[in-house]
């Protein structure tokens, strides 16, 4: 039996996170502590109070999850309710550095700043040309790749996340989503527009990834103490530092294969997971990728003594 960490992504913010975690453990205070230093400003504070829309903007809402899945993470291994080396380890998008940061690639601090950039750059591509996504639900890749191609002509749209069999994200101009909603509705299909800053994992990316390339080149690698999987090749990383850092600018750009991903990890002989950070999200969208699997999620301190009590 093997076991995994999955780390969440954006969209698993929420107001009061981790903040049971902090009041009851010195670990987590001092992940928020160094978070709220090195940051400049209380992300601590808009974590646990607010103000909601503040903590919804891309720039905090990244690196909100971030601090909060490390509290959690660094709470539970103090705890010693995680081994001190997992098998594998996985993360949605920005979840992806969670779990870089896990294996040691590089530091809690290069890793908050890295992740408050990200964050910082998407936010200003989203707000530089107005863009959108959207939900299909019962799609799968060659009925969500003939819808983009359908609407095409309204502007760009492209797959942005893989979420589960029968949901994928499209992403793309606003135009562009709306007409595929319609095609989408028309073929017997669930269509939702999301309430998203913009195109993420898209074209409309492209000015984030290029300036996020600078931003990873003066940040130190490490090679990873445990396989990490790449949400780009839904594969295991590399060796290589550069090849680590050429992937997560391309993530930005490039569809999410999350659970092509997990399919993967499947093969590998993983059939015991958790989710750890805020929300339940990927717990959600595992018993979608596979129900035989056993997945424990650690969003509160109640779920950790409920884990503690098993």
């Amino acid at each position: 039996m093997k076991f995994a960490l999955l780390c969440p992504g954006q969209g698993a913010q929420a107001m009061g996170m981790g903040k049971d975690f902090y009041d009851q453990y010195p670990q987590a205070r001092e992940i928020y502590d160094a978070a709220d230093s090195i940051l400049g400003f209380r992300i601590s504070d808009l974590c646990f109070h607010g103000p909601d829309d503040q903590l919804q903007a891309t720039d905090n809402a990244q690196v909100g999850i971030f601090v909060t899945s490390m509290a959690i993470y660094q709470t539970l291994l103090t705890e010693h309710k995680l081994p001190a080396v997992p098998d594998f380890v996985a993360g949605l998008s920005l979840g992806e550095y969670t779990a870089l940061c896990i294996a040691g690639v590089f530091t809690f601090a290069d890793g908050v700043k890295l992740v408050r950039e990200r964050g910082r750059l998407m936010q200003a591509a989203a707000t530089a040309t107005p863009s959108t996504m959207l939900a299909l639900v019962g799609a799968d890749e060659p009925a969500a790749v003939d819808i983009c191609q359908a609407a095409s002509a309204k502007g760009i749209i492209v797959p942005a996340n893989f979420n589960a069999p029968g949901q994928i994200v499209l992403s793309g101009a606003v135009p562009a989503c709306q007409e595929a909603a319609v095609i989408a509705e028309a073929r017997g299909l669930r269509a939702v527009m999301l309430q998203v800053a913009g195109a993420f994992h898209s074209p409309f990316m492209q000015s984030a990834a290029d300036e996020m390339r600078q931003v990873l080149a003066n940040v130190a690698f490490k090679p990873a103490s445990c396989p990490v999987v790449s949400n780009v090749t839904a594969q295991i990383h590399g060796t290589d530092i550069q090849g680590i850092k050429d992937l997560l600018v391309q993530q930005i750009i490039a569809p999410v294969r999350w659970y092509q991903g997990m399919e993967y990890l499947q093969t590998q002989g993983v059939n015991k997971y958790m989710e750890l950070g805020p929300g339940r999200v990927l717990t959600g969208l595992h018993k979608r990728i596979d129900r035989r699997a056993a997945v424990t999620n650690v969003s509160t301190l109640d779920a950790l003594k409920q884990l503690s009590a098993a």
